[in-house]
């Protein structure tokens, strides 16, 4: 067992170290290497490639809790423990988030929008009943790409989206647009938003009104007011934004979409939906939706 603690932790200290704390020989050591592995380090050897596949296909975003729960999504059943050391003994870690900067301002000539929301964003039960909207910047060595985003806070999908090159209402007319366009909602979903000029624009109101939307605002640079998307927009600055360095706005057009439309929608697990995909939990909240008798 000694040695065995040797090989799981060399990953992360001197080999010399550690013999030396317990008191036994390198050479010893080296020579219970070479021998024929066992069942366990076979084991071993099975689950860690599983995981470095795992860990390459989220292009190395997953950390312990994601890959633990992909494995059993696999119906490999593992502690989380032993996939955090040999992930550890891979070099193999996830990515963690940083502090973003506001991009939406204040226009205080325009009225904000009553907050019907009140910080209770997980009371909804079903799709197309609240969504949620923010904007972030991609910087590239062109000048920033601006994204606005419409998610709908029941799945977390998605649902709408939108890049310019300037952070005009449109950017966000656009992002609702295409949300309104996907999923042609019922009158009466809540579009909830911080208070920023693009969102207390004329022309965004009026294309909530034209659709029977009802406008929602909190407060600007208040985060606990609209939770659900800042951290959809943390995950995107995260997972794509922060790890890549774009020459030109439309190499960034491309990596977002193919960040949303290719992973974050169809494929990236949310421990918030169980360890689903918004798309699975969508597919599945509508696999129990009774048949009608006529």
């Amino acid at each position: 067992m000694t040695y065995r603690f040797v090989d799981a932790e060399r990953a992360s200290y001197a080999v010399a170290m550690l013999c030396r704390v317990l008191r036994v020989s390198r050479s010893g050591f080296y020579a219970w290497l070479s021998r024929n592995p066992s069942d366990r380090d076979i084991a071993d050897g099975l689950l860690g490639a599983l995981i470095h596949q795992i860990h390459a296909e989220s292009d190395g975003t997953y950390g312990v809790p994601r890959i633990h729960a992909d494995l059993r999504r696999r119906g490999v059943r593992v502690s989380r423990r032993r996939v955090s050391r040999l992930m550890r003994r891979q070099g193999l870690e996830g990515v963690s988030r940083r502090k973003r900067r506001r991009t939406t301002v204040r226009d205080e000539t325009k009225p904000k929008a009553p907050d019907l929301v009140g910080r209770d964003f997980f009371a909804v039960e079903g799709p197309n009943r609240l969504w949620l909207a923010d904007i972030t910047y991609v910087p590239t060595w062109e000048g920033f790409l601006y994204l606005a985003i419409v998610e709908d806070t029941w799945s977390r999908k998605i649902i709408g989206w939108a890049m310019r090159s300037t952070l005009e209402a449109e950017l966000v007319v656009d992002a609702v647009g295409m949300a309104i366009t996907a999923r042609r909602p019922d009158p009466g979903v809540i579009h909830h938003s911080d208070a920023g000029s693009q969102y207390t624009s004329t022309v965004f109101g009026r294309t909530l009104r034209d659709s029977g939307i009802l406008q929602s605002m909190g407060t600007v640079g208040d985060p606990y007011d609209n939770a659900a998307c800042e951290s959809a927009i943390a995950t995107i600055k995260t997972e794509l934004v922060h790890r890549r360095s774009f020459h030109t706005r439309d190499q960034a057009r491309l990596g977002v979409f193919h960040y949303i439309e290719a992973w974050y929608n169809p494929r990236r697990i949310h421990s918030s939906l169980g360890y689903q995909t918004p798309i699975e939990y969508e597919e599945a909240h509508q696999e129990r939706k009774p048949e009608t008798v006529h």
